[in-house]
């Protein structure tokens, strides 16, 4: 576990910051966002918002609309840390423009992290993904794993994670390979396996399985927003860290949704054969403990579908969106 030494730019514990937020309008970024504010840090939510914002006014808070690929060094000014979570997300959304996905995902990391280290911000968390390592045979898929990723997405935060890794010292990297993410955020998702298998059973009755023996892990969103507060808290945990702590198969999310709510399962074929376990014993190492479930996660989503804050909508579905503004 590499440690760096705490300099005036790099700040210790529970210091008050400034902190900028790429993808802040997103479903994680949504979620974190309020809880930087309550902590008393001030905050540039920096997104380009082809699926608008949900993020609330605040004194402590500058929404920009802007573009990772062209971010300046106006944008920074007064920064202090940088929690990068801007990307196209999931692999059909990546494969749906290639040139988009490496210019956003890749080359806008590589510029924000140029700026960063011209403007002396030591202070950078990036949100990669578990997806990394491709199709692994190992029963437990820790950070020392090689990387064999097999989508544009994939290979897009490997190299993200490449170039950030490339500025140490000068940059303190620390770099979260998440799980599958799960739970209700303002700006929603429903293309994540158990957000969008709840909301098959809510809203049709039946859940459709494809293969349903894949092992995937997963996380909930208010760990994985907690993870990022835990890393920005301490610096001396430079390095990348795995996310994910419910190692379960496909089927048996299903059956827990229909524990909770009454619905038929389907189970088809799948061609995805894709089955690992995500060890993050190196991320409990630092102190760190999840405090959320996947069942919290389905508890949630129903619980805002009967209030009638989440209905079944396009723009909760990245590709259905991303597709029908390429259309237009």
């Amino acid at each position: 576990m590499r440690k760096f030494l705490l300099t005036p730019r790099t700040q210790p514990q529970n210091l008050r910051m400034k902190i900028f937020v790429s993808g802040a309008c997103g479903y994680k970024g949504s979620v974190l966002v309020p809880k930087l504010l309550a902590r008393g840090h001030k905050v540039v939510a920096f997104d380009i918002q082809w699926f608008g914002s949900c993020l609330a006014p605040s004194p402590s808070l500058e929404i920009v609309q802007g573009d990772v690929r062209t971010v300046t060094a106006a944008d920074l000014d007064g920064v202090e840390a940088i929690i990068h979570l801007a990307s196209v997300a999931n692999d059909p959304c990546g494969d749906l423009d290639p040139k988009l996905t490496w210019e956003i995902s890749a080359l806008g990391t590589m510029r924000l992290a140029e700026l960063a280290v011209h403007l002396g911000i030591r202070r950078f968390i990036y949100a990669s993904s578990a997806s990394v390592y491709g199709v692994k045979t190992e029963e437990q898929v820790t950070e020392e794993l090689s990387l064999e990723p097999i989508s544009e997405y994939n290979k897009t935060k490997m190299i993200a994670e490449r170039v950030l890794l490339s500025y140490a010292p000068a940059l303190i990297p620390q770099i979260v390979r998440p799980a599958t993410v799960c739970g209700f955020s303002p700006r929603m998702r429903l293309d994540v396996s158990v957000n969008m298998l709840t909301m098959q059973a809510l809203t049709n009755g039946r859940i459709t399985v494809f293969g349903g023996d894949q092992v995937r892990p997963n996380i909930h969103i208010e760990d994985i927003t907690d993870v990022y507060l835990h890393l920005l808290d301490h610096p001396e945990f430079a390095g990348i860290y795995n996310a994910g702590f419910e190692n379960i198969s496909i089927r048996d999310i299903a059956n827990r949704i229909v524990g909770t709510i009454p619905a038929e399962v389907v189970v088809t074929p799948s061609n995805d054969p894709r089955s690992y376990r995500v060890n993050s014993d190196k991320l409990l190492a630092t102190g760190f403990r999840p405090r959320h479930t996947i069942d919290d996660a389905i508890s949630e989503i129903v619980a805002a579908y009967q209030r009638g804050v989440l209905k079944e909508e396009d723009r909760w579905h990245n590709l259905r969106w991303m597709s029908r503004a390429a259309a237009r």
